[in-house]
């Protein structure tokens, strides 16, 4: 495969990329346009309300069917990125100031489409002295107040290592701590350029650490030109760091300015790399085509209650 063509990068969405798509997405990639009630139902609360998303702002392919049965993962401090990752849909530049008044109307929109289970993440502010961290614990407290029943999981960035600030949101109690590991450590220069493979690792040890009753979660993306043993070598690393929980999917390229599809791997071979997860001792694992972090989110909880009761 030829090497992406570098051009310079632009304030918006990233331009390095110029490679055109690979062809046709495979049939098991293929998925209903949304537009159910539910879907425009959550569609009008996140608009009135001002809220991001996480579904809409990174073309999410599972939109529909989540927002259909009332499930989001809604996105904190802005629409706007400090980082310009390889594979990401999100805008970034020069985020716009902290809305203080963010984590209530989050809470009044989880307590209005009566939530058992969220997921709240956000873009990377490295432009904060705390990388958001106080509207994440702010966020979580708030969602506490008005529907104190719900379950609250946070995908946090790497807040550049900052163990403090990563035990500013453990403190206020979410039910599940996740930070994605994205892709194998060869990549993360390419992919993840703000990121560091062995900083991700350290994040889940150091919440493993600070809250051991806190399960935390993690998610691969798979078709950006890693191989099966660099696979396999990322997720031993994840379970080295005590994660509990993973996600393996598709890497979907939003545009021809990003990352290419380096291949699709078939629905048997996720299925492989579930087992060879499994085996590995983690608690839990979603692993398939179209399987996002967020993707199913209350059922990969409630299945590690099971498994730790």
């Amino acid at each position: 495969m030829a090497a992406p063509v570098p051009v310079p990068l632009v304030r918006g969405r990233p331009t390095r990329f110029t490679q055109p798509p690979r062809g046709p997405k495979p049939p098991w990639l293929r998925v209903k346009a949304p537009g159910s009630p539910g879907y425009l139902r959550l569609e009008r609360l996140t608009r009135d309300l001002a809220l991001n998303t996480v579904c809409r702002e990174a073309s999410c392919p599972n939109i529909g069917e989540c927002w259909q049965h009332g499930t989001a993962t809604f996105m904190i401090l802005g629409s706007v990125c400090t980082r310009s990752c390889g594979y990401c849909n999100v805008v970034h530049g020069a985020p716009g100031a902290v809305d203080r008044t963010e984590p209530a109307r989050l809470a009044e929109a989880v307590s209005a489409l009566d939530l058992e289970y969220v997921v709240v993440t956000s873009v990377d502010r490295d432009d904060l002295p705390d990388g958001g961290a106080a509207v994440f614990a702010d966020s979580i407290r708030a969602i506490r107040r008005q529907k104190p029943d719900c379950r609250i999981e946070v995908l946090v960035p790497d807040f550049s290592g900052r163990a403090r600030d990563l035990e500013c949101v453990l403190d206020a109690g979410p039910d599940v701590l996740n930070h994605n590991l994205e892709t194998v450590e060869r990549l993360y220069r390419s992919a993840r350029p703000g990121g560091r493979y062995r900083r991700a690792l350290r994040l889940l040890e150091h919440a493993r650490r600070h809250r051991p009753g806190t399960p935390t979660k993690s998610g691969i993306m798979v078709g950006l030109g890693e191989s099966r043993d660099e696979v396999l070598t990322a997720l031993r690393d994840l379970r080295g760091a005590g994660c509990d929980i993973l996600t393996i999917g598709q890497y979907l390229r939003p545009s021809v300015a990003h990352l290419p599809v380096a291949r699709y791997y078939h629905p048997d071979e996720f299925a492989d790399l579930g087992t060879q997860a499994l085996g590995l001792g983690f608690r839990h694992v979603e692993s398939g085509p179209l399987v996002r972090s967020s993707y199913h989110a209350h059922e990969q909880a409630e299945a590690f209650d099971r498994y730790a009761s």
